[in-house]
């Protein structure tokens, strides 16, 4: 027990762990109350303050229609982080986690169906797919919501960006769990060898007992670490489905769309206080989860040092 305490003691002292959760501290700690700390709101324009550089009034200046960027790039946080935790929980945490135990504990016919349906997934480029999603779902899912908006006493779900959310991290969770699934098939094929779940199996202990009390905590390091780092990968392809155009849409805030919007060489090179702020965010939020995914694999997994 001390040395456990110690290890995880030395794990918070490390730099770069220090680093990483500093960085994702205060980026989503901003997103998440982006209403007070902003000191605009994300969509109030200043025609006199026209892609104006940074100054005491607008520190990281302002687009092409006056909006300070420094508040665009907060709220566009808070979209980040939404949209982020949301296609890890749902995708990669519940089903890829779900589909793995039940394929690596039962086999058979429900394991190849899982895993040739991870197979068909993994055959295509991802991002491709996720993009032919978003952009053929949308349409049909705007006018669905239109449809409930006149129906019922439900408003501002299209103009809210309700919607949006939903097409990007349902997107991207539908095709998040395959790799989670994977893993933690081959974590449940070696851990159902063991004797103690072999002798619960024996004594009668029901298959839902087995799996949550024995094989998944014995299974969740690596699970922790897949999906530290996987948050960086949805961090990312959230930002470039923004960027395409088909992911969260104007007037929401997104720090895709803040790069879409400035992207211009022309732009880059009068006016690159429009450009330069938002990637750079983008890039300290991977560059964390990624140094925050290899310190916790360190920690729960001494081999790897």
């Amino acid at each position: 027990m001390s040395d456990s305490k110690s290890n995880i003691r030395k794990f918070w002292m490390r730099p770069k762990v220090i680093f990483a959760v500093f960085v994702l501290i205060v980026a989503y700690g901003g997103g998440i109350f982006s209403a007070v700390l902003a000191p605009y709101d994300y969509a109030e324009q200043d025609l006199s303050s026209v892609r104006q550089g940074p100054s005491m009034k607008h520190l990281l200046g302002t687009d092409f229609v006056g909006r300070d960027n420094l508040s665009r790039i907060i709220y566009s946080l808070r979209t980040n982080l939404i949209v982020t935790f949301a296609a890890v929980v749902t995708g990669s945490g519940f089903l890829g986690i779900f589909l793995g135990l039940i394929s690596g504990y039962f086999g058979g016919w429900i394991d190849f169906l899982v895993m040739r349906i991870g197979d068909i997934f993994l055959a295509f480029p991802g991002l491709l797919l996720v993009i032919l999603i978003a952009a053929t779902i949308r349409p049909r899912l705007i006018n669905l919501a239109r449809e409930i908006e006149d129906a019922t006493f439900l408003e501002g779900l299209v103009r809210w960006g309700v919607i949006d959310y939903v097409i990007v991290f349902g997107s991207l969770a539908a095709f998040g769990w395959v790799g989670v699934a994977r893993m933690v098939r081959g974590q449940v094929l070696q851990l159902s060898q063991f004797e103690y779940v072999v002798a619960g199996k024996a004594i009668g202990a029901s298959t839902p007992r087995i799996l949550l009390r024995h094989i998944f905590p014995n299974a969740l390091p690596p699970i922790i670490v897949i999906l530290t780092m996987g948050m960086g990968s949805i961090t990312g392809a959230e930002v470039i489905l923004s960027w395409l155009g088909i992911g969260i849409q104007p007037p929401t805030p997104s720090l895709g769309s803040m790069i879409r919007e400035a992207q211009n060489i022309s732009i880059l090179q009068n006016y690159p206080h429009m450009l330069i702020p938002p990637v750079l965010v983008v890039a300290l939020l991977i560059f964390a989860w990624n140094l925050l995914g290899d310190a916790i694999n360190d920690l729960l997994n001494p081999r790897s040092r």
